[in-house]
């Protein structure tokens, strides 16, 4: 079997992948990962746990690597990211409460009362906390991504200094973030300061991070999040008075729409394409004569 460095990765990506554990490439990684080098359109399906996510994340590094502009590279990703961060928290030995949509009410109640209490004095949570929510010993606000809109910052950030307390607020921010801090700054009319790391230590405990996350991620799909996150969506239709099993099939009905739109069109572009080289492919050639005919002039009859 090929290894990374077959796959046409640079030599301090395969040595990264050595250090994680990663010593054979997966059937999805051979796959993608050559294909997505040359810069070609990728599609991967594969079941969980089986290096997804290195697939598209290692050519990515390795591109950003050879030229660090001009690369856009958007990742969704599912709500579970705000758990997988609690779980990690936990991990490093960080007593942590989580707050998301997931969660059923009284669920939610019981991590902000704990997290009031000071019982936990770590909460991990989605925007469903940035409003409405009065926690007056709130010390610190970490952003884990820089907020799209500046009025999402303020809700944010509007947790801590209630009352005119003091308060910290960080957001981690990456050069593709830029634009979204200037547009902070010119609302709430302030420069945001930049919080100073060393680089050293973080890099030192960086692959101890990456390996705890990777744990954390397949620990939480054995746990059937996805599952229990559909059916969450289930119950949110009832509330709103809609049938899950009749959106579902609308869904599915349009999905087969607008694939059979797709293929029409694709049909008809094929069309048009074939009449177009028939009508160049004639235009090229001089005409036919009529069988049994000839071109010069006509020979003379004789009589008999």
């Amino acid at each position: 079997m090929a290894g990374f460095a077959e796959l046409g990765l640079s030599s301090w990506l395969v040595e990264q992948c050595r250090q994680l554990g990663l010593k054979q490439p997966t059937p999805v990684q051979l796959g993608c990962i050559p294909a997505i080098l040359e810069g070609r359109d990728c599609l991967g399906c594969a079941k969980t746990g089986s290096g997804k996510t290195a697939a598209f994340v290692l050519p990515i590094l390795q591109k950003l690597s050879e030229d660090p502009y001009g690369i856009f590279c958007l990742v969704l990703t599912p709500t579970r990211t705000c758990q997988i961060l609690c779980m990690m928290l936990r991990k490093f030995s960080f007593p942590t409460v989580a707050l998301h949509s997931m969660m059923k009410q009284k669920e939610r109640f019981a991590a902000l009362a704990k997290f009031k209490s000071s019982i936990y004095r770590i909460l991990i949570a989605t925007d469903v906390a940035s409003r409405g929510l009065d926690i007056p010993t709130v010390q610190v606000v970490i952003n884990h991504n820089t907020p799209g809109l500046p009025k999402i910052y303020i809700h944010r950030v509007g947790r801590t200094a209630r009352a005119g307390r003091q308060g910290q607020a960080i957001t981690l921010v990456t050069q593709y973030d830029i634009h979204l801090v200037h547009a902070i700054e010119e609302q709430i009319k302030k420069k945001l300061e930049e919080f100073s790391v060393e680089e050293a230590e973080v890099l030192q405990i960086l692959t101890q991070v990456n390996v705890v996350r990777r744990e954390c991620e397949i620990k939480l799909e054995a746990a059937h999040f996805d599952e229990k996150k559909e059916i969450n969506k289930r119950k949110q239709l009832i509330l709103e008075g809609k049938d899950p099993d009749l959106e579902a099939k609308r869904k599915a009905e349009l999905a087969k729409i607008k694939q059979k739109n797709r293929r029409f069109k694709e049909k008809v572009e094929e069309t048009l394409k074939r009449q177009k080289a028939g009508r160049a492919g004639h235009k090229g050639r001089p005409p036919r004569t009529p069988s049994g005919s000839h071109s010069g002039p006509v020979p003379s009859q004789g009589l008999v």
